[in-house]
């Protein structure tokens, strides 16, 4: 109770600062004829990074007395003496001291100063770098001009708290208060342009493909439903990229890629959210082993442009360092669990589930027994990275099977600290074989598998016109973001994450 009285508090303050500042506002416009909103722009000449650069040298009460600086920022923190004010500055990439005085500005000036600026304020200014005698650096403001009004008070001791729903849902104090938040996106940001650099430097054509559509393929998953009043039809929000990437393959454009948001109507925890980005790249003439390659190329470049290969994830330190290890899924599984899937027969595969408490359907073969062993017993144990190869065809429906086992497909996930991390195969490319997998995932879908592959006839069509050999490989973006700014939740890299609506 005491806290939930603390928090109604800290509300009433807000919105007592709020009404203060507002009324404070109309004053100004009628006191001084000045609307801080009215000025469209600041020569910013420097941000705030370049003096911390270019004066870092300035020893204590040393002044750059030549220099002039211009430059705009936000006013975090105002403590007043008098005819002096000290302000905490930043411009959202660094911070320094902002030094106002009476008898530089002159009375008018720092009068106005003084009395219409606060805390959370946007001003521009130009100013004089100096070094204070506690060795602070600082710039002395010789003019100044009021850009934009925060009506609302900064937050204080954003840090301690413990609602982290309201941190997701005004994203915007968090970042004001936040560097490390700022930080974090900005990572984010960094990572996919490696991705893009790779992509680039390997003669990837960066593609859009669409993310409405009359069917939702691509991926075993439950889709997001619209409808489109001119044709008067449902439609889905993607859930994958993959299908229409292999039409631009079949279509000869090459090697081709998509960085984009999907879409999928399913749960939602620390690592799921239900608009989340993907990369998804096809190769032709490669295969599952190339996006293998690929896959570890891109993880590794990513990690170098952040600082290094050695990545501690909250407590576990996970080394990136190629090569990453290769296993097969039948091998792990054998490994974590005792059993072996590639000599167990389907009856005693069966025995052994329902033995350990394994959720399977009468009919299961070993092979679609295998995965959920794997689920089981190894997923969460793969914490260095680790290519799990061979997938049963079974839950395959978009893979190429292995030309000397028919029941395996040429297929891998990539673990990364227990997670998936990218999912590729050699590619089906046999219209007629594909024809017979989407027939398999419409009997699953009729059995009651909402979450089976559609039956995309146009798809089929286009296979028919010959695609080549073809590498395809798609990772999660946020994942591999989660994993390199050691982000705990998903939402803590999605900017803005989806939430429940507020009453």
């Amino acid at each position: 109770m005491a806290d939930e009285k603390n928090v109604q508090q800290n509300q009433v303050s807000e919105e007592e600062v709020f009404k203060q500042r507002k009324d404070k506002l109309f004053r100004l416009r009628e006191e001084e004829n000045y609307d801080p909103f009215k000025q469209t722009s600041w020569n910013v000449e420097h941000n705030l990074a370049y003096v911390r650069e270019k004066f870092d040298y300035l020893k204590e009460n040393e002044w750059a007395e030549d220099a002039n600086i211009s430059t705009a920022g936000r006013l975090m923190i105002l403590r007043r003496h008098g005819k002096t004010a000290f302000a905490g500055f930043e411009d959202g990439d660094e911070k320094i001291q902002l030094c106002f005085q009476f008898d530089v500005l002159g009375e008018e000036r720092y009068t106005f100063f003084k009395k219409w600026v606060d805390a959370g304020d946007f001003i521009g200014i130009v100013g004089t770098p100096f070094r204070t005698m506690r060795g602070e650096l600082t710039l002395a403001v010789k003019e100044f001009s009021l850009l934009s009004k925060a009506l609302r008070p900064m937050p204080e001791k954003w840090h301690g708290l413990t609602d982290m729903e309201t941190r997701y849902r005004q994203r915007y104090v968090d970042l004001i208060a936040n560097q490390e938040v700022r930080d974090v996106f900005r990572k984010r940001t960094q990572i996919i342009r490696t991705f893009r650099r790779v992509l680039d430097e390997n003669g990837t054509l960066e593609v859009e493909t669409p993310i409405l559509s009359p069917i939702a393929g691509g991926a075993n998953a439950r889709p997001f439903i619209t409808h489109h009043n001119t044709l008067d039809i449902d439609m889905y929000l993607r859930i994958a990229t993959e299908l229409h990437l292999k039409r631009l393959v079949v279509g000869m454009l090459g090697r081709v890629y998509e960085i984009g948001r999907q879409f999928r109507n399913e749960g939602m925890d620390q690592r799921h959210n239900p608009e989340f980005t993907s990369l998804e790249v096809y190769w032709p003439y490669s295969n599952y082993e190339g996006m293998m390659d690929l896959t570890e190329q891109l993880i590794v470049a990513a990690a170098d442009d952040l600082g290094g290969r050695k990545v501690v994830y909250r407590d576990k330190e996970i080394d990136l360092t190629p090569p990453f290890r290769r296993a097969t899924m039948s091998e792990l599984v054998k490994e974590y669990s005792g059993i072996d899937f590639e000599t167990i027969s389907d009856e005693d595969a069966r025995k052994e589930a329902k033995a350990r408490n394994i959720e399977i359907l009468d009919a299961d073969t070993r092979w679609e027994i295998l995965p959920k062993f794997f689920d089981e017993y190894v997923e969460d144990k793969l914490i260095q990275p680790t290519f799990v190869t061979m997938f049963p065809t079974a839950v395959s429906p978009l893979a190429k099977r292995c030309p000397d086992n028919p029941d395996m497909t040429e297929r891998f996930e990539l673990y990364i600290n227990g997670w998936e991390i990218a999912n590729a195969f050699s590619e089906l490319n046999d219209p007629l074989d594909q024809r017979k997998r989407f027939e398999d995932q419409q009997r699953k879908r009729a059995a009651g598998d909402d979450e089976s592959h559609p039956f995309d006839e146009d798809f089929i069509n286009a296979l028919e016109y010959g695609m080549p050999p073809t590498g395809g490989m798609g990772m999660g973006i946020d994942r591999i973001c989660m994993l390199l700014t050691n982000a705990e939740s998903i939402r803590d890299i999605i900017i803005f994450p989806t939430m429940r609506p507020k009453e």
